[in-house]
């Protein structure tokens, strides 16, 4: 521990460092409002690879793969981490399909607006802004909780910090700082990341004392087929794949690329890239269950690390936890700005520019009221980040077949995502309750649509079909719309 006043002034002091770097960038970027949504055709592939690298790494791999892997194992950690790479892979074809149809494109939900029309549009937004609060507030929290590892600074105080940093640059800067203190954090994420595993190996003394202790204790947890550990597994998978399309930082990314062929290596590499961190955080969990499996699996990693570390490191874990949290929550607060700055186009298509860009600033602090107070009280999300996985499940087909059918219909797209939600909740775990059928609630939310949307197309004879090819006239650059006046 350290005494709380060192600590604040470090969390300060490193918050500030990260809120100036992106501010500066910002004002020597002089971005017009297209650059602040999306910054399109601008990022390279390294570009693009780090700052999905720095957005996947958000600040819960401290915690979450180690807790995974203390009742799933090692399949659960496999899923976790194979998951957590697959949405990235999934949206090379998906992103560069939307290039094609939509080279002036923006957001999900403005393809969704587009194609299906108000309500299946209104679904999808409520979806994904669900997810990214709920993401939004987990990072933080778990900054607050990481901070209170090293010193009693109460919660609300760090997510104040983080939030307000974070808030400052990319509200002013847009995406373009985002991109960049993306990549300014990975400079510190990575060599603190190995510095911890080589703390990690020292505190557990190599792999073979684990191994040894775990087939004494808990045999299954090194079992690739622990059935156990593979429903998990897939659980993870599952969960983590349908719900990273609907993050519009992803999509954001897609455009942000200089070209389909920037865009296509950036999110294969940025996907593989991130499943290693989250194997080998995994593997603390392991460690936990073979020394102190008595105590609290929450914090698996710092009860396995804690006594090893020097005071130097643990200052480290400062900018390390503040680069983790606010390379996330900086693409979250990013893909809410841009998704205010295209609806208030659209609903207010002669405002200028500058304005729509001050307006979407101001809305975007106002909806991290909620977010701060939500992330201060130190609440568990896990369930709620459940429930929006299994929303994600149930849009995923109808939203994305969408791209490649002229036949989906809006009204079927709704009523089959309609479906598949009732279906998932039905078996849904309520709250408090064991998680025996989580992975069947997903896969019933998942595939109840395809089955819905197949008897729909099937039974009614309809020669209507839509026109894709319109969509690249219907969706345009914010910056020729707004600037009409």
């Amino acid at each position: 521990m350290l005494p709380s006043t060192a600590t604040l002034w470090w969390l300060i002091a490193f918050a500030a460092v990260f809120a100036l770097a992106g501010v500066l960038y910002a004002r020597h970027a002089r971005e017009s409002l297209e650059d602040f949504v999306v910054a399109r055709n601008s990022q390279s592939s390294t570009a693009t690879i780090l700052t999905l690298l720095a957005s996947s790494l958000g600040a819960w791999i401290l915690f979450s793969p180690a807790q995974a892997a203390t009742w799933g194992g090692l399949a659960a950690v496999t899923g976790y981490a194979i998951g957590s790479m697959s949405p990235r892979l999934a949206m090379i074809p998906l992103g560069q399909r939307m290039r094609e149809l939509i080279p002036e494109g923006h957001t999900l939900s403005e393809f969704v607006l587009s194609r299906y029309g108000k309500p299946m549009y209104a679904l999808t937004l409520l979806i994904m802004l669900f997810y990214i609060f709920i993401a939004l507030t987990a990072e933080l929290t778990a900054m607050a909780k990481l901070v209170q590892l090293i010193a009693p600074i109460p919660l609300w105080v760090t997510a104040g910090i983080v939030l307000i940093s974070t808030l400052i640059y990319t509200s002013y800067g847009g995406l373009r700082a985002s991109i960049f203190t993306d990549k300014v954090q990975m400079l510190i994420i990575v060599p603190a990341l190995v510095i911890l595993v080589a703390f990690g190996w020292k505190a557990i003394g190599g792999i073979t004392p684990t191994v040894n202790a775990l087939q004494q204790s808990a045999p299954q947890l090194l079992s690739f087929t622990d059935p156990m550990g593979i429903k998990a597994g897939l659980t993870f998978f599952v969960a983590i794949l349908l719900t990273g399309l609907f993050h519009q930082g992803n999509w954001q990314r897609v455009y942000s690329a200089k070209d389909t062929r920037s865009m296509r290596r950036g999110f294969l590499l940025g996907g593989l890239l991130v499943a290693p961190f989250i194997f080998v955080m995994g593997l603390f969990g392991l460690a936990f269950m073979a020394f102190t499996p008595g105590g609290d699996s929450s914090v698996a990693l710092f009860n396995v690390i804690t006594p090893v570390l020097p005071t130097w490191f643990v200052i480290v874990l400062i900018p390390l936890g503040l680069s983790l949290v606010m390379s996330s929550a900086d693409t979250a607060i990013s893909a809410i700005a841009s998704i205010i700055a295209v609806d208030l186009q659209r609903l207010r298509p002669r405002t200028p520019a500058q304005t729509l860009r001050q307006l979407s600033r101001w809305l975007v602090i106002v909806l991290m009221i909620p977010v701060f107070i939500a992330s201060a009280q130190g609440y568990s999300v896990l369930y709620l980040f459940l429930l929006a996985d299994l929303l994600c499940s149930a849009a995923a087909f109808p939203v994305f077949y969408g791209l490649y059918s002229r036949k989906i219909s809006g009204k079927t797209a709704t009523i089959s995502t309609l479906c598949g939600l009732v279906a998932g909740l039905a078996v849904f775990p309520a709250p408090g309750a064991p998680m025996d059928y989580l992975l069947e609630s997903f896969l019933l939310a998942a595939m109840v649509p395809v089955g819905v949307t197949w008897l729909i197309l099937k039974s009614i004879s309809s020669n209507h079909q839509f026109d894709l090819d319109s969509l690249k006239f219907k969706i345009r650059g914010i910056d020729r719309s707004a600037d009409l006046t």
